[in-house]
């Protein structure tokens, strides 16, 4: 769901699905770079391309994430800088890295029980991956090992989605989903719902507002930007 004022290009964000390898992604292009004409979008839709390929061309039985993700930003080569969020099951174990604001949460039974932290130089200045050693590099990221159960739900999504909802929010759209019998496609909408409607409020208090506030900054409501969500239910 990219800002409206970015429709045409389509926004910044990327991501992938590989389905049968039971692989998700996510990407924020930095948007600091259309100061200087730039679609990082690009550059997001390629490392996210790459890794898709990096993911296929695995001789392994086990993808790790890391190694994923190197290969794709070797053979990135757009202009611009980028979040990166790769998550892969395998044996009932969840593995990812995640470098910058974009990130994941695990809620099980309603309720959050992982978090991704978010990786900043400072307020608003995201960790980012950029073509050659210009950037932070794939091994800045942080990786995790997590056990899940059936039942489990993963939540994937850019920055555009945690700057405007808190975790408890999201797990408890979540948790609705799932009573209801709803299911990972139609969740991830009506999170992605709820996201938007909070960035265009400049009254309610988000976590963006929240770290703004720490930051010294007066600031109010929701922030409008690209908008992504991917929403996995972890099965027996």
């Amino acid at each position: 769901m990219p800002h409206p004022e970015k429709l045409k290009t389509g926004g910044e964000d990327a991501h992938f699905i590989c389905e049968e390898e039971q692989v998700i992604g996510v990407a924020d292009g930095v948007g600091g770079w259309a100061d200087v004409g730039v679609n990082a979008g690009i550059y997001a839709r390629e490392l996210m391309s790459n890794s898709v390929k990096a993911i296929r061309e695995n001789t392994d039985s086990d993808v790790d994430p890391l190694l994923v993700l190197e290969k794709a930003h070797a053979r990135t080569n757009a202009m611009g800088s980028s979040t990166a969020c790769i998550i892969c099951l395998r044996n009932q174990d969840l593995h990812a890295i995640n470098l910058g604001d974009s990130g994941f949460t695990i809620v099980r039974d309603g309720q959050i029980i992982f978090e991704s932290p978010v990786q900043q130089h400072g307020f608003n200045f995201t960790f980012q991956l950029e073509r050659g050693n210009t950037g932070d590099m794939p091994s800045s990221g942080q990786v995790f090992k997590i056990p899940v159960l059936a039942g489990d739900v993963i939540v994937a999504g850019s920055d555009g989605l945690f700057d405007n909802l808190y975790n408890k929010e999201i797990a408890a759209i979540v948790g609705d989903s799932v009573r209801d019998g709803v299911g990972p496609d139609e969740t991830a909408k009506k999170i992605a719902d709820v996201a938007r409607a909070r960035a265009l409020d400049r009254k309610h208090r988000t976590p963006f507002s929240t770290a703004a506030q720490e930051a010294g900054f007066a600031y109010y409501g929701g922030k409008l930007d690209d908008l992504t969500v991917l929403v996995s239910f972890v099965s027996a």
